[in-house]
């Protein structure tokens, strides 16, 4: 099964996305082709961090490419963190595991476990 959906901002390309569960990874294919790998424990894990350690509050997206270094507190960060349920980064795919926040909340919102803002820039959510 695969979904076609947009970046919280909605000024980018759309992105499909489709589910490997032999693999235990979400792929996402960009509309410029490239190809992003995430553990698929990332949509339980993010959620469960919004609902419980968030307690529910809006917290900021910060994507940021791989070479980047997002802002503390935001979704971007703790999917990188060594504090996160599996130690460290989400993103599978070397050389891009970083654009979490840009894939990602897109796909809970989907599944009604989130609410995302769609705002040009600076785009946060939290767990409904």
């Amino acid at each position: 099964m695969c979904f076609v959906l947009a970046t919280p901002s909605r000024d980018g390309s759309p992105f499909a996305v489709s589910f490997d569960g032999e693999k235990d990874r979400i792929i996402i294919t960009s509309g410029k082709g490239n190809h992003f790998h995430y553990h698929l424990s990332a949509i339980r894990d993010l959620y469960l961090w919004l609902r419980n350690d968030c307690d529910g509050d809006w917290v900021a997206l910060g994507t940021k490419g791989e070479e980047e270094t997002p802002r503390a507190g935001t979704v971007e960060e703790w999917a990188r963190s060594p504090e996160n349920p599996i130690g460290g980064w989400y993103g599978l795919t070397g050389g891009r595991r970083g654009r979490f926040a840009s894939f990602i909340p897109p796909i809970l919102e989907l599944l009604r476990l989130a609410e995302v803002e769609h705002n040009p820039h600076n785009n946060r959510m939290r767990a409904l």
